[in-house]
């Protein structure tokens, strides 16, 4: 069985680790830095931390105001406040003003699981997706977390990196890097371009080992950049395989999928099959509950693949 680590417990760690080199970097929490893991900045730089309380849109207008005082700021919560609650100060304050401030939400997605619908934000990346001068990366793993948060610490204007709750296999060495708008490919393919983010990357891997016995030989491509897109990976495999598959643990509208039709349309029309959840909410149970009901496991999505290119 994989290693598994949370990407929460990535991004305290992280957090904490840069802020002892960047005296710049100030960090605001939503009253739930014991979940967000920035209780870990918090505790070793006490004087930079802010917790704003049950108070999101004050939490990012603060940090609009630390961003144009020139502090690099981080602001948390859970992805469903993050960009629910907040939007419009996130609009208004940080993306209209195109200032320095990175919204790291944890909590996202259908593996909140017991936390039930109304906190399994499935939207949160289309919305901030949809943003000017906002960037948008949902890593595939704690490793790959780490080289994020590091990279837009020392990049200009705003980000929203996507986090989870639930721990997730480890893909990456230790200490891999991240490119903005850059995909990798994670195995070669010759029969299906398999894009992937988030937890559905190692879901795309063991979904291919699987259609492996079946004779179907699936190119898996790493898509944790989902804004800006990498169009020249996404096309040049699409040119390979003839047929793409996305997948993300996300509604399949505004997000992964619609950005790749979006690209695909108009550039290489293909044949394209969004894996992920279908326009519902989320359902209250455990995290591989929640992935099964949506038939987001690795059994799942190997058969519908199949069906598809049949």
């Amino acid at each position: 069985m994989a290693e598994k680590k949370g990407l929460r417990e990535a991004y305290g760690e992280t957090l904490a680790q840069i802020g002892e080199k960047n005296e710049k970097i100030v960090v605001l929490d939503a009253d739930l830095s014991g979940s967000t893991k920035t209780s870990v900045f918090a505790k070793k730089f006490p004087e930079r931390f802010f917790n704003i309380g049950i108070a999101e849109q004050d939490m990012i207008g603060t940090a609009a105001g630390f961003a144009s005082s020139g502090k690099t700021a981080f602001a948390s919560t859970f992805a469903v406040f993050a960009t629910g609650r907040a939007w419009e100060q996130v609009r208004q304050s940080v993306c209209l003003a195109n200032l320095n401030v990175k919204i790291v939400a944890t909590h996202g997605g259908l593996t909140v699981g017991p936390d039930g619908s109304t906190h399994q934000a499935l939207e949160d990346v289309s919305v901030m997706r949809v943003l000017p001068n906002m960037r948008v990366i949902v890593p595939a793993d704690a490793h790959e977390t780490a080289a994020v948060i590091k990279f837009v610490a020392e990049s200009d204007g705003p980000f929203y990196v996507r986090l989870t709750r639930e721990k997730f296999p480890i893909v990456f060495e230790e200490n891999c890097s991240f490119t903005l708008g850059k995909w990798s490919t994670i195995q070669e393919g010759s029969d299906v371009s398999l894009v992937a983010c988030g937890l559905m990357l190692s879901v795309a891997l063991d979904a291919a080992k699987l259609l492996e016995r079946q004779g179907v030989h699936a190119e898996v491509l790493n898509a944790s950049s989902v804004k800006p897109l990498d169009a020249d990976a996404l096309l040049t495999s699409a040119k390979k395989t003839g047929r793409v598959v996305s997948l993300e643990e996300h509604s399949i509208t505004g997000a992964l999928g619609s950005a790749v039709a979006e690209t695909l349309s108009e550039h290489l029309p293909s044949p394209l099959k969004r894996l992920g959840v279908q326009n519902t909410f989320g359902i209250t149970g455990s995290a591989s509950d929640a992935l099964a009901h949506h038939r987001l496991t690795a059994e799942d999505v190997a058969e519908d693949i199949l069906g598809f290119i049949k």
